[in-house]
């Protein structure tokens, strides 16, 4: 796949909530022509929930902007808390690759502990994060993908880390869901 192909991204971020909620939770895509910012789309997964890869695809695939997207960015491998995303089987569903991208490198040993001593069905979740394996660094950030190589990756980063080390579409759908969150936006995803 050359990388021309992926200059058209959605970046996902979900909004911030306070710990004792239950129920749904905003998540953000900012979608990207190039450096263009073109749309943002919005949808909500269930907190701790196991439907974020399923409410992703159907977020990008019911858009206005589903022909044109030809790479999915995520802020992290889970959003709403501990929803895992299953990101084969958003790969699968899409047919587009993912590109899981951290500011540092998580510890995966307190995510493991979380998971299989406080969420229901941690289990599962953890298995899912096991599949895709160890983040990796690339450049000042760390990742994870689906689709996509290495060098296409690094590529990527380089065209759309503009204003820090996170991707302008990741940077600007965090920047959009702390404001639907907290009323105001807050930087650093």
């Amino acid at each position: 796949m050359p990388n021309s192909r992926l200059s058209n991204v959605a970046g996902f971020d979900d909004a911030p909530f306070d710990r004792n909620h239950q129920g749904s939770v905003p998540v953000i895509a900012t979608v990207y022509a190039d450096l263009r910012f073109d749309g943002v789309l919005v949808g909500e997964i269930e907190k701790d929930g196991f439907d974020a890869a399923g409410k992703i695809a159907d977020i990008v695939s019911k858009s206005r902007f589903a022909g044109h997207i030809r790479l999915i960015m995520l802020q992290g491998i889970a959003l709403g808390g501990f929803n895992v995303i299953d990101v084969f089987e958003l790969y699968d569903r899409l047919c587009l690759p993912l590109m899981v991208v951290a500011r540092k490198e998580p510890d995966m040993a307190a995510v493991k502990n979380a998971l299989l001593s406080h969420i229901h069905e941690g289990g599962k979740k953890w298995e899912i994060i096991k599949k895709i394996g160890p983040m990796e660094p690339v450049g000042k950030v760390y990742i994870q993908r689906v689709g996509l190589s290495a060098s296409q990756a690094a590529a990527v980063l380089d065209r759309f880390c503009i204003h820090g080390n996170i991707p302008e579409p990741v940077r600007v759908a965090h920047l959009i869901a702390t404001a639907i969150g907290r009323g105001q936006s807050h930087g650093k995803p």
